[in-house]
């Protein structure tokens, strides 16, 4: 009875001791010490006569399907079928779903293994000290040995391995879910500028075959005007030179509209070459008015990236923890009750019951130096993390800075080719109404019908650029991933990670808890 009291009491030593916990916690890194992007403020988006006014707004929330924006039902179709085909999705999710259950794992280490075990054995062996036979018995015969029983084993969390392992997998885990959802944002943003690219090609197309019959046209009058001598040589190879290079174009504007097709066959997990996009129309699109904005200290939890990042940096300050505790004792305890026999009939008797209860203790002493190597390179490991991380932010914010000055610039060359569209659709016009009166010919009408041309083909390519340039500010902003759980879009939902706030920051200039 004495022993069992100092087996348990050594066993509930050992059990109040847990909850010591080595190692660094993890705080995050602070957000980017300014109020705005750039040099200066926020740019002031251009006022365009005849095209819809954007501005900027701050702190405005992002919509999960913040595609929808653009107004087009074609363009939601095509995200609804990629979402729900598109590979690079699907590995996503399952790579988190699969982090996921290995926290689960990890998570079982806090309890109690039991187990079971039964056994039968037939051996030659010190029969006397069973009672079996005399000590002087020269040949002890064979016998039979039953038990059966379960066994218990837990290894008590004293000095925060556990704690410190199943930390570092639920920061693998939001990893995994952050990652989703970049994969997400990816997805859709590169659905978006990709519908707004098919739209502009297909526009562009259609005003290059119109300039090539314009030239087409003019170099059959001036061919007819050098005939009749009214016009020198260099005048006409003038006219076969630009219809040469106008013909060039095309096949490079068709090669474009091919490979964007394809590419978005691929977004929506489709054969290029079996499935055809949408044919999508620059006049189906609306403009954002209103552009979002987020102060940097917000916007860096909305990017996906930047708490993919984060995260990782918590995994690898965990990791510090898991290799300092690994350097400390631990202490396994076993129980078991088993049933011990010489004969299965007699297995279930009072008599054969026996039982155990042991604790341990089992602390490294030397190892070579191996341990405290293994927890330097894990101080080394959460250095890289962390520049990853800074170098994560530094690009995401370059991305926003560099999407706002364009949607400034390229407003400006909008306001530019509208000026020059207008002015050559006047200057056509005009020019109709000279050779209506006499006054002019059909080569100079030719030669205005192609500058309105070329004004158009120049005016649809800035006009994309800013479709393209208010879709970027979307996406460098987040594009609203914090709602993607509701989407429904995926067969099997994972549940992403919350937004929650880790308590320090460089667990390289941190002491121990213990």
């Amino acid at each position: 009875m004495t022993s069992l009291r100092s087996a348990l009491g050594m066993t509930l030593t050992t059990v109040l001791l847990a909850g010591c916990t080595l190692g660094p916690d993890f705080i995050s890194p602070p957000p980017p010490d300014t109020q705005n992007y750039g040099s200066g403020a926020a740019p002031t988006l251009p006022q365009i006569p005849g095209e819809p006014t954007q501005h900027l707004v701050q702190n405005q929330p992002i919509a999960t399907e913040w595609w929808k924006i653009f107004g087009s039902p074609a363009l939601d179709q095509l995200i609804h079928e990629a979402l729900a085909g598109s590979p690079t999705l699907q590995a996503a999710q399952g790579t988190l779903l699969q982090s996921q259950h290995a926290l689960a794992e990890v998570r079982g280490d806090y309890f109690p293994q039991v187990d079971f075990a039964a056994g039968a054995q037939r051996q030659r062996g010190p029969a006397f000290a069973l009672g079996l036979l005399p000590p002087n018995n020269p040949q002890p015969p064979l016998f039979n040995l039953y038990s059966i029983g379960p066994l218990v084993s837990y290894s008590p969390d004293v000095f925060g391995l556990t704690s410190r392992l199943v930390e570092q997998q639920e920061a693998l885990t939001e990893v995994a879910g952050y990652q989703w959802a970049v994969a997400q944002l990816s997805l859709t943003g590169n659905a978006v500028t990709g519908a707004f690219i098919l739209a502009s090609t297909r526009r562009q197309i259609d005003i290059l075959q119109e300039i090539i019959r314009t030239d087409e046209h003019s170099l059959t009058l001036i061919q007819d005007q050098f005939r009749f001598g009214k016009i020198p040589l260099h005048q006409l190879l003038t006219a076969q030179v630009q219809l040469a290079h106008d013909r060039t174009l095309l096949p490079t504007l068709t090669q474009q509209y091919s490979a964007m097709a394809n590419a978005i066959a691929v977004l929506a997990g489709k054969l290029p070459g079996t499935w055809t996009a949408p044919a999508f129309d620059l006049t189906e699109f609306s403009l954002p008015t209103e552009l979002p904005v987020s102060l940097p200290s917000a916007w860096v939890r909305q990017r996906p990236d930047i708490r993919a990042a984060e995260a990782q940096l918590h995994a690898s300050s965990a990791a510090i923890g898991v290799a300092t505790a690994q350097m400390y004792p631990s202490f396994p305890l076993t129980a078991s009750i088993d049933t011990a026999a010489l004969s299965a009939t007699s297995l279930f008797q009072q008599s054969s019951l026996i039982w155990s209860l042991a604790g341990g203790l089992t602390m490294p002493i030397f190892h070579g130096g191996a341990l405290t190597a293994h927890k330097q390179a894990a101080v080394d490991a959460f250095q890289a993390t962390l520049a990853i991380y800074r170098q994560t932010v530094l690009q995401a914010f370059s991305q926003v800075t560099n999407t706002l000055q364009a949607l400034e610039y390229d407003g400006q060359r909008l306001a530019a080719e509208r000026l020059a569209l207008d002015s050559a659709n006047e200057a056509l016009r005009l020019q109709k109404l000279s050779v209506t009166a006499g006054k002019s010919d059909a080569l100079s009408l030719l030669d205005s019908e192609r500058n309105a041309h070329q004004a158009r083909l120049d005016y649809t390519q800035a006009q994309t650029q800013r479709y393209l340039d208010s879709a970027e500010l979307f996406i460098a902003m987040g594009g609203g991933w914090n709602d993607l759980n509701l989407c429904g879009y995926c067969s099997k939902q994972a549940v992403l990670p919350t937004q929650t706030h880790a308590k320090e920051t460089d667990p390289t200039t941190q002491g121990e808890n213990q």
